[in-house]
């Protein structure tokens, strides 16, 4: 990019996708994407977030589990949304917009770090693969949703006590790689899907009033 107001552009030009083609992403802008990600800030440079991608049959295999963590917030969403949104939405959440990759995001939280700078170090690391996406032409949607059915999450994902607490007594290597039986437990964040945009939504209208205070 070749100057600041580039970026502005691309930041003001992010809304989430719901509705995807579904052709695959190549495996080096995947890559690329969470490279960006970790690039992000972390408390003491700990670089505690650590991402599942899940594609193909797995990914498949999860819609059963998004469909689940969508009973977990119909309720409240039927009070914020008009009738014909809120019927997007479920949809989505049937067939996540048929999106080809889900990066679930975690923290590796540690008794040397604040718990709120642990879990913004990974905020900061999603934010950065959301824009890197939307710089390649791809686009994201952030998920708490995962969060209604964190323990049955982590076990799909395998981020379970046995595969880690249980295995790491005593080691002192807290921050090693996931997936490699060392290192507490991660707590799940939030989840991004990945593709390539199917539609053009609007962007929610930003609410800037009383969001800023000046002092001198």
């Amino acid at each position: 990019m070749s100057g600041p107001i580039d970026i502005y552009k691309l930041i003001e030009s992010r809304t989430s996708i719901r509705k995807y083609k579904k052709d695959p992403v190549p495996k080096e802008l995947i890559e690329r994407i969470l490279n960006a990600g970790m690039h992000a800030p972390s408390g003491k440079n700990r670089q505690n977030w650590r991402f599942f991608v899940v594609q193909g049959k797995k990914r498949d295999e999860y819609l059963k589990y998004s469909q689940k963590s969508w009973l977990g917030i119909k309720d409240v969403l039927v009070k914020r949304l008009k009738p014909s949104l809120y019927e997007f939405t479920e949809r989505f959440f049937f067939t996540l917009g048929d999106a080809p990759v889900i990066i679930f995001c975690y923290s590796v939280n540690d008794n040397e770090e604040r718990y709120l700078t642990s879990i913004g170090s990974v905020y900061m690391a999603a934010q950065n693969m959301i824009l890197a996406a939307q710089s390649e032409g791809l686009g994201t949607c952030p998920m708490g949703a995962p969060l209604e059915i964190e323990k049955e999450v982590d076990e799909f994902l395998g981020v379970t006590d046995k595969n880690y607490t249980e295995a790491t007594k005593g080691h002192p290597d807290s921050g090693a790689a996931i997936g490699s039986g060392v290192g507490p437990k991660p707590q799940l964040l939030c989840a991004l899907v990945l593709g390539y945009p199917d539609h053009q939504p609007p962007k929610a209208k930003r609410q800037v009033e009383g969001r800023v205070t000046w002092l001198e």
